[in-house]
């Protein structure tokens, strides 16, 4: 009963928050578990579930090549660009990272508590997107601006 509760909870704080990707989540999972997939669904997406996330990510990224709206030309373009290194410079940094960050739950892994509930707070509270990939794009845009408050 407890994991409906905290559910709905969540639920509450989306609705509240009007943020549709933490309704479609909580929906999803209140879904499964009214049903009784359960027991399939949740250990799965528990294991491959951010893998399939960065997945549909990468996927959304690589459309515009995909579509031919980036091609060759636009690549070499774009390493004339200081933005470019800045966000390829990002990328590397938010990979690394995220190597430290898998080594940290795997040695201590009660700090994913820690982790979910500050997602679900700045996902709910402050409209943040719960996207680790993301992550390396906001860093290169914040980088972006003080380039340009300095050029």
């Amino acid at each position: 009963m407890q994991p409906f509760i905290f559910l709905f909870i969540l639920l509450v704080i989306g609705m509240m928050a009007k943020n549709q990707s933490l309704i479609i989540a909580v929906l999803f999972l209140l879904i499964v578990k009214s049903i009784g997939l359960s027991s399939k669904v949740l250990p799965y997406l528990e294991q491959k579930g951010i893998q399939l996330g960065v997945t549909i990510i990468t996927i959304a990224v690589l459309v515009p090549i995909a579509t031919g709206k980036i091609g060759f030309k636009e690549l070499a373009e774009s390493v004339r660009s200081i933005y470019a290194w800045i966000a390829m410079l990002s990328g590397i940094a938010v990979a690394l990272l995220a190597k430290g960050g898998v080594a940290l739950l795997a040695k201590d892994p009660h700090v994913t508590t820690a982790l979910v509930l500050g997602t679900i707070l700045a996902v709910s509270l402050f409209k943040g997107v719960a996207v680790g990939p993301l992550i390396g794009a906001g860093i290169a845009y914040v980088i972006m601006k003080i380039v340009d408050v300095f050029s």
